[in-house]
């Protein structure tokens, strides 16, 4: 089973600002949806806060975790440890014959889930906004596989890259 964390990322390593995202990439969205779809995605509390509506996200098993063990969010699953998401993630993704299990963040759930990753699947944005939250690859344990430069569309704030990288094996 890979674990893909699907995360976009500024020039300058900053994933979020107040919660939020600091640009709009209305292109990158079908990217994220086939990169999900069909999948178990594993967040933080605050990211599925963050969802339009507050509402999760369709066709997939969304897994919340959170410290707090009273938490409850309608439509998903809530765990209080890495451990028991991985779990349910993985009862998931056998039972859809998915390949894969997503970690979409926030960046607590990241740093908890970086020595598990396979891929990374990284929106790059090519821009330098001001912001609160960070994510930084250490380019020692990862090798880029691949990578592809967009211009911004109509509904973009910035040009963006799509780049893969896979876990560095030591031999």
């Amino acid at each position: 089973m890979e674990i893909v964390f699907v995360v976009a990322i500024a020039e300058n390593g900053i994933i979020g600002a107040g919660n939020a995202i600091p640009w709009r990439l209305k292109s990158d969205m079908a990217r994220f949806k086939a990169l999900t779809i069909g999948r178990p995605v594993i967040m933080g509390r605050k990211t599925f806060e963050s969802l339009p509506g507050r509402r999760p996200l369709p066709n997939r098993t969304n897994i919340v975790i959170t410290r707090d063990p009273a938490y409850r969010a309608a439509g998903a699953v809530v765990t209080t440890s890495a451990a028991d998401a991985g779990a349910v993630a993985l009862g998931d993704a056998l039972r859809r014959s998915a390949a894969e299990i997503a970690v979409i963040g926030g960046a607590e759930i990241y740093r908890q889930w970086l020595d598990r990753a396979d891929r990374l699947e990284i929106t790059e944005v090519h821009a330098r906004p001001d912001g609160d939250t960070h994510f930084d690859i250490d380019r020692a344990r990862w090798d880029e596989t691949g990578r592809v430069r967009h211009p911004a569309g109509p509904d973009d704030s910035a040009d963006f890259s799509y780049v893969t990288y896979r876990r560095r094996r030591s031999h």
